[in-house]
């Protein structure tokens, strides 16, 4: 779950499991607290309607992979870090990362400075990175290091400890940034994926978008038009979905009405705030990739009734860049 399977009926968005989120990670460089690591996951390796394996392209060529930054507290992007992916006749995949700012970062579209060029994509166990401009990137197949018992959650939460995502694949763009390049304090992160308005790449239209993990269940409950309205709406309008998350809170939780607005609203506009100068730990700054945030939004969604799904980190991550660990099955 997090964002995974964020269509209608457990579906990917448009269809393409290429175009899904999955989640969202940003946490001080191990070893460098000047840097910062920013992981955006996508395209799961597995469907759930259909059920079965996804498609072996990493990448959609046709969308725009970006990670928005808000700097100054109003829910609208400063900065933007934007991917596109090309395709060889071979299938072999490289791809350009561009850095917008300003009116650039809250527009719709590639626009940008290109930080790297032809940066060749994973396929395999060997992580292949480049580096551009201060910033260090990958993108490819890496093992999924999100941990949840999925079945259990939707067996009315009678979790059994088994990790659905233990074996499953997940495409990765991993960013490392200086902290110069940043702003000087907290700020607000979300990830989108976008597609050509009109199949001719003029203009674009977001068909997903995500930052905090689980959040996506809060909306599970509308109808498919107000599901589609969240998924490719913006965090600076995401006001009108506080009713319906305290609904969602009062029936799940039986959290007083009152209650459960105040919670919605902490919970809104979504993004994932993080503060480079601070320790990373979900939800109180960033993610890493071992923080449980199952089990703080468990906590959450069931007012303390559930705590914990019985599930914890892979034991697979990397101690050195991309971090995340080498695909299965490979």
């Amino acid at each position: 779950m997090s964002h995974h399977y964020s269509g209608p009926d457990w579906a990917f968005p448009r269809g393409d499991a290429r175009l899904d989120l999955a989640d969202l990670y940003a946490f001080p460089k191990p070893d460098d607290a000047s840097k910062s690591i920013f992981v955006m996951n996508v395209h799961p390796s597995y469907g759930e309607n259909p059920r079965g394996p996804t498609s072996n392209t990493p990448f959609a060529p046709e969308a725009l992979y970006e990670l928005k930054i808000d700097s100054d507290g109003d829910s609208v992007a400063d900065i933007a870090y934007r991917v596109r992916f090309s395709q060889s006749q071979s299938g072999s995949q490289a791809a350009t990362l561009f850095r917008a700012e300003g009116r650039d970062a809250r527009a719709a579209g590639d626009e940008g400075q290109k930080i790297v060029e032809h940066a060749p994509i994973s396929m395999g166990l060997e992580a292949r990175t480049t580096e551009g401009d201060d910033h260090r990137f990958f993108a490819g197949w890496r093992s999924d290091p999100f941990f949840f018992d999925r079945r259990g959650a939707i067996n009315n939460l009678q979790f059994t400890g088994e990790d659905f995502f233990a074996d499953k694949n997940v495409c990765s763009m991993v960013l490392e940034v200086p902290n110069s390049a940043l702003p000087p304090k907290a700020i607000g992160l979300w990830h989108r994926t976008l597609l050509p308005s009109n199949g001719s790449g003029e203009g674009w239209v977001q068909v997903e978008r995500g930052a905090r993990p689980l959040q996506l269940f809060m909306v599970l409950g509308l109808s498919i038009e107000e599901n589609y309205a969240y998924i490719t709406g913006e965090p600076a309008n995401d006001a009108q979905f506080i009713p319906a998350f305290a609904h969602a809170l009062e029936h799940t939780g039986g959290y007083a009405p009152e209650e459960a607005t105040r919670i919605a609203k902490a919970m809104l506009p979504e993004m994932l705030f993080y503060d480079p100068s601070r320790q990373a730990r979900f939800p109180v700054n960033g993610r890493t990739l071992t923080d449980d945030a199952v089990d703080s939004f468990l906590a959450l969604l069931t007012n303390g009734k559930v705590t914990r799904d019985g599930v914890g980190p892979h034991r697979d991550l990397l101690s050195e860049f991309p971090y995340l660990g080498p695909p299965h099955n490979t």
